[in-house]
C-alpha cells in the first residue's frame, strides 16, 4: 500500500489566490482547496457499510480514526473504473452538521497543486432543476483544460452527518478488509 505524505503547503499570502488540489475522474479535472486536503494514499481495500448508498465503498481505519471512504466516479454517475495503481484515497477535512470529520474520496489519479486566482473562477453555468450544481464553486481554467472547484461540504457533508450516526456503534479497533 503506498502512502503519500500529509499535505503541508503553506498558505498563500496574497488574498486574491488560493491553492487547489487537482485530480482526475475519467476525462475530467476536479479540483478541491489544498487546505482541506490532510492526506493522499494509494488505493487500498475498505470495509463495506451494510445499507450504505452505492457511492460510500465503506470505511477505513486511518491511524485509530474510522474514515467513510466515498467513490467520486459514482457519486457523479459516471461509468466505473477499475482500482489501478494510480487510483489515490484523498482523505479532506469535511465541515456538516455533525462537525469536522475526515472523509476519504477516491479518485483516479492526483494532478497537481495549482494556484487560482479567484478572479478567473467563472460561475457553473445554470443546468436547471434536473441537474444539481450546488456543490460546485466554480470553474476555472487550469493550462488547457477546465477544472471543476468542488465544495466538499456541500458534495459530502449532509452524507457524512448521516454516516456519522450508523458509525458509533463500530468497535475502536475495527480494521479495514
Amino acid at each position: 500500500m503506498a502512502t503519500y505524505h500529509p499535505a503541508k503547503v503553506a498558505r498563500t499570502k496574497d488574498a486574491t489566490a488560493q491553492q487547489v488540489l487537482t485530480f482526475e475522474l475519467g476525462n475530467g479535472t476536479y479540483g478541491f482547496e489544498v487546505l482541506r486536503v490532510r492526506e493522499i494514499r494509494g488505493w487500498t481495500s475498505v470495509t463495506k457499510l451494510p445499507q450504505a448508498p452505492p457511492h460510500v465503498l465503506g470505511i477505513l481505519n486511518l491511524r485509530g480514526s474510522i474514515v467513510p471512504v466515498m467513490d467520486l466516479r459514482m457519486r457523479f454517475a459516471l461509468e466505473r473504473a477499475q482500482h489501478t495503481n494510480a487510483t489515490v484515497i484523498i482523505v479532506l477535512s469535511v465541515h456538516s452538521q455533525a462537525g469536522q470529520r475526515e472523509v476519504g474520496v477516491v479518485a483516479d489519479g492526483v494532478s497537481d497543486v495549482v494556484d487560482v486566482n479567484l478572479a478567473d473562477i467563472k460561475q457553473p453555468p445554470d443546468l436547471g432543476a434536473s441537474c444539481a450544481t450546488d456543490y460546485i464553486r466554480g470553474l476555472v481554467p487550469v493550462g488547457e483544460r477546465l477544472t471543476v472547484l468542488l465544495d466538499i461540504d456541500r458534495l459530502i457533508g449532509t452524507e457524512v452527518a448521516a454516516l456519522s450516526g450508523d458509525q458509533q456503534g463500530l468497535a475502536p479497533g475495527a480494521e479495514a478488509a
